[in-house]
């Protein structure tokens, strides 16, 4: 301010000296008035030009580079020109924030909706738009209660209280292919809501089959100790001859021996789901555990087809070539044993079981089992490695059957790396096979 009034003084007492100097000496002192006089209207329009520059540069989208250096409205555009820099800097950072947590959102394995006071979207992320099928540039602003037409919903959003989620269907979802959601609204800033969505349909899902599966378990294990408990109490109670006695007691050590299968077969799964995968460097000659699998099954088939009862089944097992199985033996053996003894259970009396070893080009190796057995039904095959599920109850307790083989089968191929292949054709056979890769099959 100093400067600016010396300027202005100056200016004055040049144009008074000035003024003085082109009059004549009569009218010196009105020529020094007025040269004082021109000088200070110059000096006002001078500065005002110069505040029309800096006013004319603030109305400009772009503030890099002042007008003006020196005087006071220098110093006034280069202040004003750091205080929009920082401005800017500010505002970049600000974007450069709101784009990371929208990032985030985006990325969150669960659905996020932002809604304002009156319901109407204001942002979703992409995971919200599968949830509900909303689309990016149709729905902004669109109230979500229009949208989303679920009655269970609109009651929700209704009510207002929100303390607790909802389960809904989402989209897409119908008997055979169900979608569940769980939502929850939660009140946010002045009267907006955030909606968060999450898919539950896993674990509904496994809270289903956990339920079914303690049932199974508890019926399986129920019938067994029924029929134990009746013998022991008709033994402890009636007086019996000794063939009378001999027949109960073997029927008891059926039912005990059934149990113990089911036992060994639940311990089994557990020991799959809790150990760690197989290495690669414990190895089973395929051609011994041909071998094995062809005892087994000819010892079972002879107690489930006596020689009296009717024609013997015809089991084929064709020789298996000279190569080695990495994996662990027991394991590998569980389940092909499994899927050996199936097809002998299964197939009646006169019907025929083969099993064999086909070794690729590609270096994988395919273990099979075809049967002529009653088959299975196309609809039941993708449930047939389903712990207890089984297409026949009765026919499978007639066999012995747990209704965990094919569960065990899978379990195992899974953690071998193996493809199970079923192909079924109702009344006239099945056949399971077991394609193992090429990292696991050696030959020698």
């Amino acid at each position: 301010m100093l400067l600016r009034l010396i300027s202005f003084l100056l200016l004055q007492g040049l144009g008074g000296l000035l003024g003085i100097w082109l009059t004549p000496q009569e009218l010196q002192i009105r020529g020094g008035l007025a040269g004082m006089l021109a000088a200070g209207l110059l000096w006002v329009l001078v500065d005002f030009t110069r505040g029309l520059r800096v006013l004319q540069w603030l109305r400009q989208d772009d503030v890099s580079d002042v007008p003006l250096k020196l005087g006071l409205w220098g110093v006034v555009a280069e202040r004003v020109r750091r205080m929009v820099r920082l401005r800017e800097q500010a505002t970049r950072e600000s974007d450069r924030r709101l784009q990371d947590f929208l990032a985030a959102l985006q990325a969150s394995p669960n659905g996020v909706v932002l809604l304002d006071a009156s319901g109407r979207i204001e942002w979703f992320n992409q995971m919200a738009a599968t949830h509900f099928g909303l689309d990016p540039e149709r729905d902004q602003l669109q109230h979500l209660v229009n949208l989303v037409r679920d009655p269970g919903f609109a009651a929700y959003v209704a009510a207002g209280d929100f303390r607790t989620s909802i389960t809904m269907p989402g989209r897409g979802h119908s008997t055979a292919h169900p979608v569940r959601l769980s939502v929850h609204l939660h009140p946010y800033g002045d009267g907006r809501r955030l909606l968060l969505s999450r898919d539950i349909t896993m674990f509904e899902q496994a809270e289903a089959m956990r339920r079914d599966f303690v049932a199974n378990v508890s019926h399986e294990i129920r019938t067994p100790l029924t029929v134990l408990s009746g013998f022991v109490e008709t033994l402890q109670t009636l007086p019996l001859e000794a063939s009378e006695r001999a027949r109960y007691l073997d029927l008891m050590a059926q039912q005990a021996s059934r149990m113990q299968s089911l036992v060994s077969d639940l311990l089994m799964l557990s020991r799959l789901e809790g150990s760690p995968l197989p290495g690669a460097a414990e190895c089973s000659s395929v051609p011994m555990l041909m071998s094995q699998l062809e005892q087994e099954a000819r010892a079972l088939s002879a107690v489930l087809n006596p020689p009296m009862a009717g024609p013997a089944q015809q089991l084929v097992f064709e020789p298996a070539p000279r190569c080695e199985l990495a994996g662990t033996a027991s394991e590998l053996h569980s389940a092909l044993s499994n899927l050996v003894s199936n097809a002998v259970r299964y197939t009646p009396a006169g019907g025929e079981v083969r099993c064999g070893w086909l070794q690729h080009a590609d270096g994988r190796g395919e273990f099979f089992v075809q049967d002529s057995g009653p088959g299975v039904a196309p609809e039941h095959i993708p449930r047939l490695t389903e712990r207890f599920y089984r297409v026949d109850r009765s026919r499978s307790r007639d066999t012995g059957g747990t209704g965990l083989g094919l569960a065990i089968v899978k379990h195992v191929a899974q953690r071998h790396g193996a493809e199970l292949k079923i192909e079924s054709v109702l009344g006239k056979g099945s056949r399971f096979a077991l394609v193992f890769p090429a990292s696991r099959v050696r030959v020698v």
